[in-house]
This record gives structure tokens, C-alpha cells and sequence, in this order.
């Protein structure tokens, strides 16, 4: 159970795996106004930096699980660089599924909502880890503006156009699901550049090292259209946001 070694290739110089800077991450951390000793749970959490960071800055605690041994190793070194080993947990496991034993204050999955089968089983997986009245945080995609092809919408990742909402249709089916928008933190086009310039930076570095290994021609590839593709289609019509919920009473 792990995740595929050209994720973690393409992936390697990253702490935060989605297009989220580390400004964002800490401007999300203070809108929350978390206080000390808000225990978390991360599901996908990637190499832990909001567990860590927000350890660190607002003395949170908790756990986070992913799929990613190389991740989680990660997330574990970075703990103890930043002196919160002592508060927080990575477990490599399935996220899919995973509910804790507590409830807890603060469950989140930012950039994953696979896990759950979309946004919808998402919300219901982490509503079975959270206290009544507790704050939930669901990372995912919507449309900038509306794909005019099935060419845009592939490019985008996408199967069809309804993979993906509008931000206000987003907006809408979180409401729909029963839960109050309470704020949000919304990736631009910076935001993008930096997190897909330095996937393709991963990439040529890694290959300059390694020419002859069987991934060599798949991330030849990758860098010969990633970039053209992401100019021409991601950058114009695929936002990206991660959205605190409220249940409603």
C-alpha cells in the first residue's frame, strides 16, 4: 500500500502537496483562531506540513495518516525539525475509511477527497471523526470559469464537467450536505505556478540522475507536455480552495 513512485518523484521538493503556499497555509491557521491544545485530524495528509505548522504556531495536536510511506517519513523528520514530535502522529495507512476512537475538534482533507468518493463522502467521513460544533476542512477543486470542451475539462483532470463545480455551486452543496460555509482560502494563479513549476523542476532533475530507469521515458513525457497543457488549460479554468465547515444546528 503506497503511492505511485512518480507521485513521490514529481513530488519530492514539496511540503505541501497541492497548490496551497506556505503563506496561505499560515493565513488559514490564523483565520481559524485556533487555541492551544485544538486536537486535529489530517486524512491524506501528505508530508504533514498543516499538522506540523500549526503545532508549532497555534499548539494544536493530533494525527495525520496517508498512503505514502515516503510521505509520512517525511511528515515525521519535519516534526521533529520543528520540536512537535511531542504532539502530533503520522500513520501510513488507507485513509479511506479511517475514523478515530475521540472525537475531534478539527478534521480535515485537503486535496483528497478520493478518499471518500468525491466531496460528499469526504464531508461524511470526517463528520464521523468530529465533535458537534467542530470545524471541518475540505481542500478540492472547482471550475474558474465554464469548460468550453471535453479537451478543457480532460486537460483539467477531469472526467466530465460535473467532476467539478463552480465555486458557487461548491459553495452550494456544502450547504446542501447541511453544513455552513465558515471560511475559505482560495489558491490563484501564483499559487498554481509555484506548485506545478516545481513539479516539472522534481522532474528534470530527477531524470538528469537517473536516465535510465524504467520511469526515464514517463517523465520525458510528462515534461515534454505538462507545461504547454497546464498554460493553455489549468491555469485558466481550474481553481482550487480549501473551505472550513460548520454543521448546522
Amino acid at each position: 500500500m503506497d503511492l505511485p513512485r512518480f507521485i513521490t518523484i514529481q513530488e519530492s521538493s514539496h511540503r505541501i502537496h497541492n497548490p496551497l503556499t506556505a503563506d496561505k497555509l499560515a493565513t488559514l491557521g490564523q483565520a481559524l483562531s485556533l487555541a492551544p491544545g485544538t486536537h486535529a485530524l489530517d486524512l491524506a495528509c501528505g508530508s504533514g506540513e498543516l499538522m506540523n505548522t500549526w503545532a508549532r504556531d497555534h499548539g494544536i495536536t493530533g494525527t495525520g495518516v496517508d498512503i505514502s510511506t515516503v510521505f509520512t517519513a517525511r511528515a515525521r523528520t519535519r516534526a521533529a525539525e520543528l520540536g512537535v514530535a511531542d504532539r502530533v502522529d503520522f500513520i501510513h495507512g488507507d485513509a479511506a475509511g479511517y475514523v478515530t476512537d475521540e472525537p475531534v475538534d478539527l478534521a480535515s482533507c485537503i486535496g483528497a477527497t478520493w478518499i471518500g468518493g468525491g466531496v460528499a463522502g469526504t464531508v461524511e467521513l470526517l463528520g464521523r471523526s468530529l465533535r458537534p460544533g467542530g470545524v471541518m476542512l475540505i481542500g478540492e477543486p472547482f471550475w474558474r470559469r465554464e469548460p468550453p470542451s471535453q479537451e478543457v475539462i480532460e486537460s483539467c483532470h477531469a472526467g466530465s464537467r460535473a467532476d467539478f463545480g463552480l465555486l458557487d455551486e461548491l459553495i452550494e452543496q456544502f450547504a446542501d450536505l447541511g453544513y455552513d460555509l465558515v471560511e475559505m482560502v482560495l489558491a490563484d494563479q501564483d499559487s498554481w505556478d509555484r506548485y506545478r513549476a516545481a513539479q516539472w523542476f522534481n522532474l528534470r532533475r530527477w531524470l538528469d540522475q537517473n536516465p535510465d530507469d524504467e520511469l526515464a521515458a514517463e517523465v520525458r513525457t510528462e515534461l515534454d507536455t505538462a507545461p504547454a497543457r497546464y498554460a493553455r488549460y489549468e491555469r485558466e479554468y481550474l481553481g482550487w480552495g480549501v473551505f472550513a465547515l460548520m454543521g448546522r444546528r
